[in-house]
């Protein structure tokens, strides 16, 4: 039987495949929280949504989807911070007010994003809230992750989500919005 019923803030498909599988291992019940506000552009965002939609379908996990984009938010400038902290708050807060035990984040997956700015954060809201912060560091599995969400033919984006990432990826050719 699973306990520790969490919600768990999520990124994206691809960083979800490895944290679905060691929360299964450590049989951790979870459900998995959409909101992501900074993702740009619309497109972006939609596709985004839509290959998690795909991927928690696959696995009949339960996905509950704030898809507000708050885009002019955004582009008068912010850091890391400013968007791990919005959303990382919402997530806390949509936590407690629906009578979970923990939340938890699969940016903790990343290698790519601030993880001690991460941490601190969640256990700051842990206090603001008063709900625990389940933390683990997933990046341990963030290869397996990938390469799962790569034969699964899953959607992997080519930067961060917010604006000033997409500004300065390399790899702006080889996104396909379709």
């Amino acid at each position: 039987m699973k306990t520790n019923n969490i919600l768990l803030h999520t990124c994206c498909a691809p960083c979800l495949v490895y944290v679905h599988e060691k929360l299964d291992e450590m049989n951790v019940s979870f459900d998995t929280y959409f909101y992501n506000p900074n993702i740009h552009p619309i497109k972006e965002h939609a596709k985004r949504l839509s290959t998690l939609r795909d991927y928690t379908s696959m696995y009949n996990l339960s996905l509950i989807e704030n898809d507000e984009f708050l885009q002019e938010k955004w582009e008068n400038g912010f850091k890391c911070e400013d968007c791990y902290k919005i959303r990382l708050d919402k997530a806390a807060q949509y936590a407690k007010l629906n009578d979970y035990k923990a939340f938890s984040t699969t940016l903790l997956v990343s290698i790519y994003q601030n993880h001690d700015l991460i941490i601190n954060i969640c256990n700051e809201l842990e206090i603001k809230y008063d709900i625990e912060f389940m933390y683990h560091d997933f990046r341990e599995g963030y290869r397996k992750g990938q390469n799962k969400a790569r034969e699964l033919g899953l959607y992997r984006q080519k930067y961060c989500g917010c604006i000033n990432s997409y500004n300065s990826s390399n790899f702006k050719e080889k996104i396909n919005w379709d």
